[in-house]
C-alpha cells in the first residue's frame, strides 16, 4: 500500500465539510457537497490503494568480459561508438552511402514497422486514458400510450418523453489493474519501437552485403573476361601453328574445350549480378531494374581494410536492438501478471449522471427539470471455476518463457559477434597466401606459354597454369568479398547502425 494513509488524509479535510456533506440532501445546496464527498473519496482510495503482481527488475546474466575469438581489434566500452552509429562510412563508397540513405527513407519492412510504432503510442494513451473518469453526453426521446385499463386520469393517452445530460462513471484503480495496464502497454511501446531499430540494423547490413556481393560478383565477370580473351589467344596461335605443320589438332581441342568451360561460367556470373541489382532495388524501396543503369558499371569492392571499437559482450546488452526488445517483451509479460491479478480484487467505480427531463420540449431548459444522480459501485467476481487464478498461471509461463527467450538472444547475439570475428580474421590471414598464388601462377603462365612457343614443354602445361591462374584470381577475388561481408556481418552482430532517428 502506499505511504500516504487514509486517516492522513481525512485529517487534511475540515470535519465540518466531512459531516454536512451527509446531511439530508432535501436542500439544494447539499448536492454539490455530496458530490464533492464522493470526489473526495474516490481520490482517497486511489492515493491509497496498491498495485499488485511482482514488480520489474532487469535480469542479472552471466556475460564473458571478453569475446572469446581472438582479433586484432582493439576493444573499447563505448556501446555507442561513432564508428558504429554510422559504419558503412569506413567503406568510403559514395553509391553505397546512397543506396544506405534510399533504404531508410523508402524500404518497405522499416514503413511497416513505423506505422507499428504509430499504433503502439495510440494504444499506450487508450491504456493511460482508463485511469480517469469517462463523461458521456446523451439524448433522449420517447413516446409512450398509457393503457386504458389502468385507473389513472391519465389513460390512454399519448404522452413524449424528452431528457438530455451527461454520464459519468470512474473506475478506482484500488488495486493498480489499470497501472499496471499502462505499464504492459508503454513496454508494448518498447517493444515495437526496438523491433524497429532491428529492421533498420537488418536492412543496412543486408544492402552492404548485397552491394558489396555485386561488385565481387562484377570483380568475378571482369577477370573471367580477361581469361576468356586469353583463352581465345590461345586457340588462335594453335591455329596458326597448326597452319605452320608444328602442332595438331588434339592441342587445339583442348584449348577449346578450357575456353568453352570459361564462357559456360560468365551467364552464371552476369545472372547473379543482375539478380543482385533486382534484390538492391526491392531493399531501397525500388521496382526491380531502377538501378541497372547505376550499377551495371564494372567497380572494385569496397575496402574493408580498417579497425574500429568492437567493445565488450555487456555492451551488446545496450546496443543490440533484439536484445533490447527482448528485455521489453520480459516487462510487458511481468506487468500483465498484475493487470491478471488485480482481476481477483474487487472494483470500485463512481458513477453519476445529472440533466434535464420533461414531458414537453419547451420545458426541457426549465430548473424544475433538472435531475442528478451519484453513488459508488462495486464488482467482485465471487465464483468463476477458477478462471482469474488460471489466467495467472498463463501470465507467469508467460514472463518465464519471455525471459528464457531474453537469455538466448544474449547467447546467440554472443555467438553471431564470435563467428563474424572468426570469419573475418580467417579470411584475413587467407589473403597474404591468395595473393601470393595469383603472383607465383601469373609468372608460371608467363613461363609455360615461352617454353612451350620454343618447343620445350608440353601444352598440357600451359592449360594447366592458365587454368590455375583462372582459378587464383577468381578464389582472391571472393576472399576480398568475404572480407567485407565479414566486416558487415561484424557490424550487424554488434547492433550498429540503429541509432538512426525514426523518420
Amino acid at each position: 500500500m502506499n505511504s500516504l494513509s487514509l486517516n492522513t488524509l481525512m485529517t487534511a479535510i475540515p470535519i465540518r465539510f466531512y459531516f454536512a456533506s451527509l446531511k439530508s440532501t432535501g436542500n439544494p445546496l447539499s448536492v454539490p457537497r455530496t458530490m464533492l464527498f464522493w470526489l473526495w473519496m474516490t481520490g482517497v482510495l486511489s492515493i491509497g490503494g496498491c498495485t499488485v503482481g511482482p514488480q520489474y527488475t532487469p535480469p542479472r546474466l552471466d556475460i564473458p568480459n571478453r569475446y572469446h575469438q581472438i582479433s586484432d581489434q582493439q576493444p573499447e566500452t563505448d556501446p555507442l561508438s561513432a564508428a558504429l552509429k554510422e559504419w558503412w562510412v569506413l567503406f568510403k563508397d559514395k553509391k553505397l552511402d546512397s543506396l544506405i540513405e534510399e533504404a531508410i527513407s523508402a524500404n518497405k519492412d522499416l514503413r511497416i514497422a513505423e506505422t507499428r510504432i504509430r499504433e503502439a503510442r495510440a494504444r499506450l494513451r487508450i491504456a493511460a486514458a482508463e485511469r480517469y473518469p469517462s463523461l458521456d453526453a446523451a439524448g433522449d426521446y420517447r413516446q409512450s400510450r398509457i393503457s386504458e385499463e389502468i385507473e389513472s386520469p391519465r389513460g390512454g393517452e399519448t404522452q413524449s418523453l424528452f431528457q438530455a445530460g451527461f454520464d459519468a462513471i470512474w473506475e478506482i484503480d484500488l488495486f493498480g489493474g489499470n497501472r499496471r495496464s499502462v505499464e504492459a502497454a508503454e513496454a508494448d511501446m518498447g517493444v515495437v519501437l526496438e523491433a524497429r531499430r532491428d529492421v533498420l540494423v537488418t536492412l543496412l547490413a543486408e544492402v552492404a552485403r548485397n552491394y558489396i556481393e555485386l561488385r565481387g560478383t562484377q570483380q568475378r565477370i571482369v577477370i573471367a573476361r580477361e581469361n576468356i580473351q586469353t583463352q581465345r589467344r590461345t586457340v588462335e596461335l594453335i591455329l596458326g601453328r597448326i597452319k605452320a605443320g608444328i602442332d595438331n589438332q588434339l592441342r587445339l581441342a583442348q584449348a577449346k574445350a578450357q575456353l568453352a568451360s570459361l564462357e559456360a561460367q560468365l551467364p552464371v556470373l552476369e545472372r547473379k549480378a543482375a539478380q543482385t541489382i533486382y534484390r538492391l532495388d526491392v531493399l531501397t524501396g525500388r521496382p526491380p531494374g531502377n538501378l541497372y543503369p547505376l550499377l551495371n558499371s564494372m567497380e572494385p569492392i569496397p575496402g574493408a581494410f580498417f579497425k574500429f571499437p568492437i567493445g565488450i559482450p555487456s555492451d551488446l546488452l545496450r546496443r543490440r536492438p533484439d536484445i533490447r526488445k527482448a528485455e521489453q517483451e520480459l516487462a510487458a509479460a511481468t506487468a500483465r501478471i498484475g493487470i491478471a491479478t488485480a482481476d481477483l480484487f474487487p472494483k470500485f467505480s463512481l458513477i453519476g449522471g445529472f440533466g434535464h427531463q420533461a414531458f414537453d420540449f419547451s420545458d426541457l431548459a426549465d430548473s424544475g427539470s433538472r435531475f442528478w444522480s451519484i453513488g459508488p459501485s462495486i464488482r467482485w467476481p465471487v465464483f468463476n471455476s477458477g478462471r482469474i487464478r488460471a489466467n495467472i498461471e498463463v501470465q507467469n509461463s508467460k514472463q518465464e518463457a519471455a525471459l528464457v527467450q531474453y537469455e538466448k538472444s544474449v547467447i546467440t547475439a554472443l555467438e553471431e559477434v564470435e563467428n563474424a570475428l572468426a570469419a573475418l580474421t580467417n579470411e584475413q590471414k587467407s589473403r597474404a597466401s591468395l595473393s601470393e598464388s595469383v603472383l607465383s601462377n601469373k609468372k608460371a603462365v608467363d613461363i609455360s606459354g615461352e617454353l612451350y612457343r620454343r618447343g620445350m614443354t608440353g601444352f598440357l602445361d600451359v592449360l594447366i597454369g592458365q587454368r590455375t591462374l583462372y582459378l587464383a584470381q577468381d578464389a582472391l577475388v571472393q576472399n576480398e568479398q568475404s572480407i567485407a561481408t565479414s566486416m558487415v556481418a561484424l557490424f550487424k552482430a554488434l547492433g550498429g547502425g540503429w541509432q538512426i532517428p525514426e523518420s
